[in-house]
C-alpha cells in the first residue's frame, strides 16, 4: 500500500483553513421518528394478512413488518417440556418479553439499528441469529398484544384492531399451526380451549376499546385499508417536507462559514491541473477519461491515508545481508463504502493503493420530485465498527444531503466519527460546510471546489451511461 513516511502529519501538498465550526449542528435523517402502526386481534384474526395488505397498498420501499411472536420469552426446560405437550400458555401477556420489545421499538423510533430476535415455534426457543431492522419510515407491529402494554401504546402513531369471527379464527389457526409449525390437530384444539379462547376475552378483546380503527373482515375491508394508507402517506409527506426544510436550514447556517480544518483540498500541481484539463474536455475519449480519472483517485486515496491512518514503527530484515530497515506498519484495518452508483468510479483507484481493501455499498438516490435523498439499500461489513478507517466514496457532492445520510448510516452501525474519511472528486462549498457543521470530526479529501448545484457528470463519463 502506498503511504506517506510520517504518522498523521499534515502535508504541505494540501490546502486547509484554520477555523473549525463553532458549534455542532443537528441533523435528523428521514427515518428519524419512525411512524409505528400497531395491529392487534385474536389469534387467527388475519393480522398478518391485513398488515401485508396495508404494505401493498402503501407501495413504498421503507415499510417493515415486525411480529410480536419474535419476542416470546426463552423457556426453562420445564416450560419447554410443557410447551411440547401443548400445556404452556403462549397467549398470556407474561409469555411476551415486553421489556426487550419496548427497547427495540424505541431504538427504531429514534432512527437506530435494532437486532430483532428470531423465535422457532417448532423448537419453542429463540434462534442464535437475529434479524436487523434499520431505517424504516413506517413499522407495522402485529401481535395479539400489540395494544396491551402502555409503553408500546406511547410509541404508536396508529392503533388498529383486527376483528374476525371466532370459528374463522380457529380454522385459520389450525391450518397455520399444522402446516407451518409442525403441530397436530388434537394439540391445536387443546391449546385453543385451554388458553387461546379464555385469554382472548381476558386480555385481547379489551384492546378493542383502545384502537383508533376497528377493521372487520380483514383484507376484504378495502375501505379501511385505503384509509390507513392515506393516513400514512399524509404523515410521510409532512415528514419529507420537514426534512427538506432541515436541509435548507443547515445550508443557510453554514453558507458563509470557512472550510473546516478537516477538509483537505488536493494541491493543484501542474500534473493535477493537466489531468483536470483533460477530464473536463468533452471530446476526450471515454477510455482516456477512465485512465486519467483513476490516476487522480490514486492521489486522493493516498492523501486520505496520510490524513486518516496511523502507523507504528517496525523493523524488517532487508535482502541485503546484515541490513535492516526501520519502517512503518499500518495500524488496524481499512475499509471503504461505495455510494452507488457513482462511487464505483473510485474503486479502481482505491484498489491500486489498498489492494485488499474490503468494500461495503449504499444506494442513496435523490427523489427528483422532492430533491430529497433516499436510502434504498446498504450492505456493510459486520465488523465495520472495529475498522480503524472507513473511506466513504462518492465522485461528486453538491448539496451534501446524500453525504449526511451516508455518514449517519455509518455512525448508526458503530463507526466512530473521527474514523470516517469522505473522498470525493468535486464538492460544493455549501455542501461541504453543511456536512462538516453536523459531523465536524470526519475528514474530507476533495480535488475541486465547484458550484453548489453542479450536475453529476463524472459517473456518466466514466460509466458511459
Amino acid at each position: 500500500m502506498s503511504t506517506a513516511p510520517t504518522q498523521r502529519a499534515p502535508s504541505s501538498a494540501s490546502h486547509t483553513s484554520s477555523v473549525l465550526p463553532a458549534q455542532r449542528a443537528q441533523y435528523e435523517p428521514p427515518w428519524q421518528n419512525t411512524s409505528i402502526i400497531g395491529i392487534a386481534g385474536s389469534s387467527g384474526s388475519g393480522k398478518t394478512s391485513l398488515s401485508l395488505a396495508i404494505i401493498n397498498e402503501l407501495s413504498l420501499p421503507w415499510v417493515v413488518l415486525m411480529s410480536m411472536d419474535s419476542f416470546y420469552k426463552p423457556l426453562t426446560p420445564e416450560e419447554s417440556a410443557a410447551a411440547f405437550r401443548n400445556e404452556y400458555d403462549f397467549d398470556a401477556p407474561e409469555a411476551i418479553d415486553f421489556d426487550v420489545l419496548v427497547e427495540k421499538l424505541r431504538d427504531i423510533k429514534s432512527g437506530k439499528k435494532a437486532d430483532i430476535p428470531v423465535y422457532s415455534f417448532e423448537k419453542h426457543a429463540r434462534q442464535e441469529h437475529s434479524n436487523t431492522i434499520y431505517s424504516p419510515h413506517v413499522l407495522i407491529l402485529e401481535g395479539i398484544f400489540a395494544l396491551h402494554d402502555q409503553r408500546v401504546l406511547d410509541l404508536l402513531d396508529l392503533k388498529i384492531f383486527a376483528e374476525a369471527d371466532g370459528d374463522l379464527c380457529l380454522s385459520r389457526r389450525l391450518l397455520r399451526d399444522v402446516r407451518e409449525r409442525g403441530r397436530d390437530i388434537e394439540g391445536c384444539i387443546k391449546q385453543w380451549f385451554s388458553f387461546v379462547k379464555p385469554n382472548f376475552h381476558r386480555y385481547v378483546e379489551p384492546q378493542r376499546t383502545i384502537a383508533d380503527i376497528i377493521v372487520p373482515r380483514g383484507i376484504e375491508n378495502k375501505v379501511a385499508i385505503s384509509m390507513v394508507s392515506d393516513r400514512v402517506h399524509k404523515t410521510l409527506h409532512t415528514k419529507s417536507k420537514l426534512h427538506q426544510q432541515e436541509l435548507r436550514r443547515l445550508g443557510k447556517v453554514s453558507e458563509d462559514a470557512p472550510l473546516s480544518n478537516n477538509v483537505t483540498i488536493l494541491q493543484h500541481t501542474n500534473q493535477v491541473r493537466g489531468i483536470n484539463t483533460l477530464l473536463m474536455d468533452p471530446d476526450l475519449p471515454r477510455e482516456e477519461f477512465i485512465f486519467y480519472f483513476d490516476r487522480l483517485i490514486v492521489m486522493m486515496v493516498e492523501k486520505a491515508t496520510e490524513r486518516a491512518l496511523a502507523f507504528t514503527p517496525c523493523k524488517i530484515d532487508t535482502p541485503v545481508s546484515g541490513r535492516s530497515y526501520q519502517g512503518l506498519h499500518l495500524e488496524g484495518e481499512v475499509s471503504a463504502v461505495v455510494v452507488l452508483r457513482g462511487g464505483s468510479c473510485l474503486e479502481t483507484g482505491l484498489k491500486r493503493v489498498i489492494p485488499d481493501c474490503r468494500l461495503g455499498r449504499m444506494l442513496i438516490q435523490t427523489n427528483f420530485r422532492t430533491t430529497e435523498p433516499e436510502l434504498h439499500f446498504y450492505k456493510l461489513s459486520e465488523d465495520i465498527a472495529e475498522h480503524k478507517c472507513v473511506m466513504l466514496l462518492d465522485p461528486q457532492m453538491s448539496s451534501g444531503g446524500a453525504a449526511l445520510m451516508a455518514v449517519r448510516v455509518l455512525l448508526d452501525h458503530g463507526v466512530r466519527e473521527d474514523r470516517i474519511v469522505f473522498v470525493t472528486y468535486s464538492a460544493g462549498k455549501m455542501g461541504l460546510n453543511r456536512l462538516m457543521s453536523v459531523y465536524p470530526d470526519i475528514k474530507v479529501v476533495v480535488c475541486r471546489i465547484v458550484d453548489d448545484l453542479e450536475l453529476r457528470w463524472v459517473e456518466v463519463r466514466y460509466l458511459g451511461c
